[in-house]
């Protein structure tokens, strides 16, 4: 499972959906990419492969980055990889 996430501007917390295959999850990541490169205000939707029922709409302009990750097997401890991971490793 993949996990990409989409940090919006002045929101602590990200949105995230869930693609099956890497290729989907590449597939999905280049769309986000482009509509951030672009620049230009646009309406995205996304659902989630891992909750299907999850279901997301942005406006493009509102996002400040795009994450991809591989979700491990087993990896039930509650704790995300990203963007924040590296703020908090200095303060060990």
């Amino acid at each position: 499972m993949y996990d990409i996430d989409l940090i919006v501007k002045s929101t602590p917390v990200p949105l995230s959906v869930q693609r099956k295959s890497e290729e989907d999850a590449q597939a999905t990541f280049a769309q986000i990419r482009t509509a951030l490169e672009t620049g230009e205000p646009k309406v995205l939707s996304l659902t989630c492969e891992g909750k299907t029922e999850k279901q997301l709409t942005i406006v493009t302009s509102e996002l400040s980055a795009v994450q991809l990750s591989q979700k491990a097997a087993g990896a039930g401890d509650g704790k995300r990889t990203g963007f924040f991971a590296m703020a908090a490793s200095g303060d060990e």
